[in-house]
């Protein structure tokens, strides 16, 4: 006898989007690159009166690409068929090319749906995909390289101290490598701060070239104790990486630019990771996070989510293999200027928010406050 699903909703009747430009609090830069702000590109889709919201932290022509080529596609569709969509959205933009703010457009209509789902369900995303985990580690991640000491400091500080994350993040390969003496004072100074007992990363944004990478990541391992290295030569030198991985006894890390699944497994298939990271508003969305996770499972590696914390929630609570999630400065101060709902950082942990109209991913635009930061 066949069972018949009840569909909350036969289809989803508007998809829309707006652009916010938040100033970062002060300049800030990496190894390769430099920013004074942050956009983020919101997708809300909207069925049988209820709404799901989606964000990435990408150029605005993710909207041009969101109401171009997506809203054909999604308006009409089965809020509960969300993998489906998925795949319709990936084809739509089959002429544009997939990596970079095709693939942001993509995400972030993605997480809308899928937040859409939940809460049609009446379910939280969490409960709707099952959990591994009660709650989610995260490493404080900032320490720009524009930043001196003193604020340096006083970031870690916080982090550690009033956030109690027992597991810290700075930026290196200042000015594509140039600068690899003041790289290795600021790692030294971030160890003083911080004590022994918690875990030191660096990240160099590709910065560095092979020799340099293994010389100065050899250094700050012995000296420092560092067991994280990101990105210490481009993330596309999948030879490059894998070098670094063999010849230092410390975690290799990578995975942020990827746009959808191929790019993981060929990083995977090359041997040039410890940790894979992939970033929900970029690779596609949660459906496509948690692909990479399988795939990262299925290799023996653990995966970590890539900035946005908040949104990371929901499929880093599901997957197994997951070593924690980025609560990176920029989007960290960020998202409580635009978004209510944000789920609860203590003791170096993110948990689901709670009370039962928690629905969804638990997250909503707060238009009012939003609308001064709204471009375009």
């Amino acid at each position: 006898m066949a069972v018949t699903r009840a569909r909350p909703d036969p289809e989803v009747g508007a998809l829309d989007t707006s652009v916010y430009r938040v100033p970062t609090d002060r300049p800030e830069a990496d190894g390769t690159l430099a920013w004074s702000a942050t956009t983020v590109v919101v997708a809300r889709a909207h069925a049988g009166g209820v709404t799901g919201t989606g964000w990435t932290y990408a150029s605005p022509a993710c909207a041009v690409v969101i109401e171009d080529q997506l809203v054909r596609v999604v308006t009409g569709s089965d809020p509960m068929d969300v993998v489906g969509t998925h795949e319709a959205m990936v084809r739509a933009c089959r002429n544009l090319g997939r990596p970079g703010v095709v693939a942001c457009g993509v995400s972030a209509v993605d997480v809308a749906l899928w937040d859409l789902k939940a809460r049609l369900l009446g379910l939280a995303l969490p409960e709707l995909l099952g959990r591994s985990r009660g709650a989610v580690p995260v490493y404080g991640s900032g320490g720009f390289t524009t930043y001196d000491d003193a604020t340096t400091t006083a970031q870690l500080e916080r982090w550690v101290g009033e956030l109690g994350i027992p597991r810290v993040k700075i930026k290196v390969g200042e000015s594509w490598g140039s600068d690899q003496h003041r790289d290795l004072a600021r790692t030294a100074l971030a160890r003083r701060v911080v004590g022994v007992e918690t875990e030191l990363f660096v990240d160099a944004n590709g910065g560095y070239t092979r020799k340099q990478a293994i010389r100065v990541g050899r250094r700050m391992s012995e000296d420092h104790s560092v067991t994280w290295f990101e990105e210490p030569v481009s993330s596309d030198d999948l030879d490059g990486l894998r070098m670094v991985r063999d010849r230092l006894d410390v975690d290799v890390a990578a995975g942020e630019y990827g746009y959808d699944e191929p790019y993981f497994r060929r990083m995977l298939a090359a041997g040039s990771v410890d940790c894979l990271q992939a970033d929900v508003t970029r690779c596609g969305g949660y459906t496509s996070w948690l692909r990479v996770a399988a795939l990262a499972y299925a290799a023996g590696i653990r995966i970590s989510g890539h900035c946005a914390p908040h949104l990371h929630l929901p499929v880093a609570l599901h997957v197994p293999n997951l070593a924690h999630v980025e609560y990176f400065h920029d989007h960290a101060r960020l998202d409580p200027m635009l978004f209510d709902g944000l789920p609860p950082l203590a003791g170096g942990l993110l948990r689901q928010a709670p009370g039962a109209g928690a629905l969804g991913h638990g997250m909503a635009l707060r238009q009012a406050d939003a609308d001064r930061f709204r471009v375009g």
